[in-house]
């Protein structure tokens, strides 16, 4: 749904996958250990892949391909003293400064709405993360096909109503959704522009080496900033130490996320066709990640030359109005696009005013990033109906298509599959439950699993629909160097590998649909739940081998 996760050994790091908040990309689920008995899962499960079939090429930029490489990693930390180390934090942090790679220091007061007061460096990896070219292929190649799934499924209200009917009954959040979708539906209300700006979250499972996919984002998709931002840190670093450290800066991808999200809000406002109109981006009262979000509205000012306004849920409701013609008005300016970095959790709904605002936004004719069906459509239990069998069918013809989006699938199941949840209360480490939230730190783990799951079978099934169960993915675990508030520490981490996809529509002409960038969050394996004050994630970059 939004842009979240959660995992250490594993399904998903806890970061706002639809996180716009700074304070998610600390916020990290994992379990304690690494090694994991074979799972015995429902026959009728097609979820758990043979990995001969991920054996294809894979490209730099998704384009020149090579064979993959063994797991082995690409330079070894120990043989790195403390001075060399030093050296290479030191620079990096002059990089961070000098080049934007910068949050808001929660020690400062106003390091949340006032830009320039209480600065830090993001919290990074030092060197790049191993990647295989072939995985980092295939995830690049299907990332238009989930673009246009996700378009498709949006215009089915149906399928979406009918999906999330019973988590309707047990979460109120999903609820208010619905109840604004339902509304724009019974008016039949048209969205003939449409503007995705999503994230893929991926993680490499060691257990049956394969990509699985933990989920997908269409809600305030953080990062697309800072992310390109790391990848030029490491190669810079990699320029300036590679010989030394033994890698080369070229293995490590460009990473233009922050162009491509720019360009194409900017075709959005131009399909809008109103010059005088604004990009108006949906924030949080206090957000630290503001610098983040302030790299799309630089390239939209300096490159396209449009002007993008920074607004609350709640100001919306105070200053905003919709005109005769659909026209969205906010503080007198008429408004082309509106993109949301908020919006995604019950927090950011704290009183009927947001959700005023919400309903006012989606009534009006401004192209939504998301629209209140974009917005369904990644929500954890549809993510789930769609790993059934068949029912992608419903949506693509392509087989071939098909076929691949349902190789990166990991295990999703309801928890109406009795024989599911037995097994889940059985083996507990070997899967995920998730809610239906956004965010980070949501997800449960180990013991937690099955006492949710005993909890829920005595309050009765009505509960059931306010969570899905998810295979566990046990991802390599490896040693790197992991920098934050100028201080390094070796680690044994995972990753996660997030990569974006832009994808607009006006009518029947696709205007854009296209892989743009990649996010890499690392995290240390062993942490569970760390939290914001733990601090254990960090942003990363992939280095192919």
């Amino acid at each position: 749904m939004g842009c979240g996760g959660s995992s250490s050994v594993c399904s998903s790091l806890s970061y706002s996958s639809s996180s716009t908040c700074f304070a998610s990309l600390f916020s990290i689920s994992s379990p304690s250990s690494h090694s994991s008995s074979s799972l015995k899962l429902n026959p009728r499960s097609f979820l758990f892949h043979n990995p001969k079939n991920l054996r294809k090429q894979a490209p730099l930029r998704c384009g020149r391909s090579l064979e993959m490489e063994s797991k082995k990693p690409i330079f070894d930390v120990e043989k790195f003293d403390d001075d060399f180390v030093q050296k290479l934090v030191y620079d990096a942090l002059v990089w961070c400064s000098l080049h934007g790679l910068v949050v808001g220091d929660k020690t400062y007061q106003k390091s949340g709405n006032v830009p320039g007061v209480g600065l830090m460096h993001a919290p990074i990896a030092l060197l790049p993360t191993a990647f295989p070219e072939v995985y980092w292929k295939q995830a690049c190649d299907v990332t238009p096909i989930f673009n246009e799934l996700i378009d498709r499924v949006s215009l089915d209200g149906k399928f979406l109503q009918d999906s999330l009917s019973r988590t309707k009954k047990a979460d109120v959040f999903t609820s208010r959704l619905l109840d604004i979708h339902s509304k724009m539906l019974e008016r039949n209300k048209k969205e003939d522009i449409r503007l995705g700006l999503h994230r893929f979250d991926y993680m490499l499972d060691e257990e049956t080496n394969s990509l699985l996919q933990i989920e997908m984002n269409t809600i305030s998709c953080s990062f697309p900033g800072l992310s390109r931002l790391v990848s030029q840190l490491h190669q810079s670093l990699l320029r300036s130490y590679g010989d030394q450290i033994g890698i080369d800066s070229e293995r490590v991808p460009i990473n233009t996320s922050t162009i491509q999200f720019a360009d194409a809000i900017a075709k959005a406002w131009l399909e809008y066709n109103n010059p005088r109109a604004v990009v108006m981006i949906i924030v949080q009262p206090e957000e630290r990640n503001m610098y983040d979000q302030h790299l799309l509205s630089s390239i939209l000012r300096e490159k396209h030359n449009i002007v993008a306004i920074r607004k609350t849920l709640a100001e919306v409701e105070t200053e905003g109005s919709v005109q005769e013609d659909g026209t969205l008005i906010v503080g007198g300016q008429a408004v082309a696009v509106v993109y949301f970095r908020s919006g995604y959790t019950p927090n950011d709904h704290p009183s009927e005013s947001e959700w005023n605002a919400r309903l006012l936004i989606e009534e009006s004719s401004a192209v939504k990033c998301p629209s209140i069906a974009y917005h369904l459509t990644g929500s954890k239990k549809i993510q789930q109906e769609l790993a059934k069998p068949g029912v992608l069918e419903r949506f693509l013809d392509n087989k071939e298509d098909i076929a691949k989006m349902r190789k990166c699938f990991a295990g999703l199941w309801s928890l109406d599959d009795p024989e599911i949840v037995k097994q889940a209360i059985e083996k507990p480490g070997l899967f995920v439950m998730k809610p239906q939230r956004e965010g980070g730190g949501n997800n449960i783990y180990g013991d937690d699993v099955r006492e949710n799951l005993l909890r829920l079978q005595k309050e009765g099934e009505d509960g059931n629909a306010a969570y899905i169960l998810m295979q566990r993915i046990f991802p390599m675990v490896s040693n790197m160097f992991l920098v934050r508030e100028g201080v390094y520490h070796k680690n044994q981490v995972i990753s996660e590998l997030g990569v974006y996809g832009a994808y607009l529509r006006n009518k029947d002409n696709i205007i854009v649909n296209e892989q743009s960038g990649y996010l890499m969050r690392t995290k240390i394996a062993s942490s569970d739940e760390g939290g914001v004050a733990a601090g254990f994630g960090v942003l990363d970059s992939i280095y192919l081998n």
